[in-house]
């Protein structure tokens, strides 16, 4: 089935290899995004999309803008959204306004010109802590960590006796935790996707995706995603800088595969409807990826910086569990791992990155969110 999709957002770095993924499939694309420097740099966002989609420049927050993009598709994938746990935390006006006001214009306008189908990009920070299991072999849904503003000697949740917890993989059905301002837009998001599709005939998805990475990240934003954030540090002859003791666990899928599962979700029946995690099912500390992509840039002399400290908002474990988008959606990432780090690899090294990490800490420092 083609259609003419419409994907706000479309030229970030996922956004754009979904697009990539819905031309092969035979669709027509169109792009909304404001391409904003903090994303693309200096660099014309618009370049690097596919001349064969069409792109709208304009917020999403623009209701004019949004009316003349949903005219004539058939169907939206959602991506537009300011990425970023720690930079939430004190830019929460600049967060909310674009998360959760730009979701109310987008469905506001869908009212009188409704689509078959919305696909959402959520996020695996609405979990907060993932799910654990205690000594008595009881999942604990509530797991949190205590005293960070006095620093941890041990950075592991416990619970009520004090007793260590042990990370088990995050399935839908845990219950939100919602531990930063980011975290609460990408709930407000998924909620609004939900709400106001049924009472307008339209479908409804949304998308938990897990640690996202692979060629095409904006390596210039201290507030992307981590491996993109180490990349530009060791791009620039500099450690990754790892909070904590860097044993903090997570769960990285390759874009390509987060592609497939947009566009699947945008057409499958059994979708209709649901909240699904998007992951490897597999989870590595964040020393071990630091140091694997080391390796895989040729940079083994450079060590990772363990900051012993942690930023407020931040998790400690959070891996994904597969099975619902598995059952439901077909849905099993297909990227190795270590081929992944080599091909971004690859591409990092033709790129030139301005590292930002420093001024990313003194910010989160100068507001008292790293303790």
């Amino acid at each position: 089935m083609s259609e003419t999709v419409l994907i706000t957002g479309g030229a970030g770095f996922i956004g754009r290899s979904v697009v990539e993924e819905l031309l092969a499939r035979g669709n027509k694309v169109r792009v909304l995004d404001a391409l904003i420097e903090q994303v693309h740099g200096d660099v014309d966002g618009s370049k690097m999309l596919n001349p064969e989609a069409e792109l709208i420049r304009a917020d999403v927050r623009d209701a004019d803008a949004v009316r003349r993009a949903i005219e004539g598709v058939d169907s939206v994938i959602h991506l537009a959204a300011e990425v970023g746990v720690g930079q939430s935390m004190y830019e929460v006006e600049r967060y909310t306004s674009t998360n959760d006001v730009g979701t109310a214009v987008l469905f506001e306008k869908l009212i009188d010109r409704p689509v078959r189908r919305v696909v959402t990009a959520s996020s695996m920070s609405i979990y907060g802590e993932g799910l654990y299991r205690d000594a008595d072999n009881r999942l604990v849904e509530n797991a949190e960590r205590h005293g960070l503003k006095d620093g941890l000697s041990n950075w592991e949740p416990v619970d009520a006796e004090g007793r260590p917890l042990s990370p088990v993989a995050t399935p839908e059905w845990k219950r939100p935790n919602l531990s930063s301002i980011y975290a609460l837009n990408k709930f407000v998001q998924e909620r609004t996707t939900h709400i106001m599709g049924a009472p307008y005939g339209m479908e409804s998805v949304c998308l938990r995706l897990f640690n996202v990475y692979g060629p095409g990240q904006a390596l210039s934003n201290p507030y992307t995603g981590v491996l993109a954030i180490f990349a530009s540090r060791l791009l620039n002859g500099q450690q990754p800088m790892i909070f904590e003791d860097g044993e903090q666990r997570r769960d990285f899928v390759h874009v390509s595969d987060v592609a497939r599962a947009f566009a699947d979700a945008l057409t499958l029946p059994e979708a209709a409807g649901g909240t699904f995690n998007i992951g490897s099912g597999h989870d590595r500390s964040v020393t071990e990826v630091a140091t694997e992509l080391a390796r895989a840039m040729n940079k083994n002399d450079i060590t990772p910086q363990i900051v012993g400290k942690a930023r407020i908002g931040d998790i400690r474990h959070c891996f994904c569990d597969t099975t619902l988008s598995r059952d439901k959606l077909g849905f099993e990432a297909r990227q190795d791992f270590g081929e992944g780090l080599a091909r971004l690899a690859e591409w990092v090294a033709e790129q030139t990155a301005v590292d930002r990490a420093e001024q990313m800490r003194a910010e989160l420092d100068a507001r008292g969110l790293v303790a």
